[in-house]
């Protein structure tokens, strides 16, 4: 769905969402049912993060050239401790 502008003479502009590409050149206005017009405008873009930029770039590529892992990232072995409730059973 994609949002398009229309400006009726007696109430002022409206937004409309409809499916991309069927945007008639005229629209019936929500107030007053007159015929308004469509008016084109700047899409609203907005300056990416260059943490964000970075990041979505580089998932980009990895979608075409995933990195490859030839072994197991060394790392502590974290001991798991059992579960609180295990304790409250009873023992044989």
């Amino acid at each position: 769905m994609a949002t398009y502008e229309y400006q009726c003479s007696r109430c002022g502009p409206f937004e409309v969402k409809l499916a991309i590409g069927t945007a008639p050149g005229t629209y019936g206005c929500p107030v007053c049912a007159g015929a308004a017009r469509r008016v084109f405008s700047s899409p609203g873009l907005t300056v990416t993060p260059h943490a964000v930029a970075a990041l979505h770039d580089r998932e980009e590529r990895a979608r075409e050239a995933p990195a490859v892992v030839s072994e197991v990232p060394p790392g502590k072995r974290v001991p798991r401790r059992p579960h609180p409730a295990l304790s409250r059973l009873p023992r044989p």
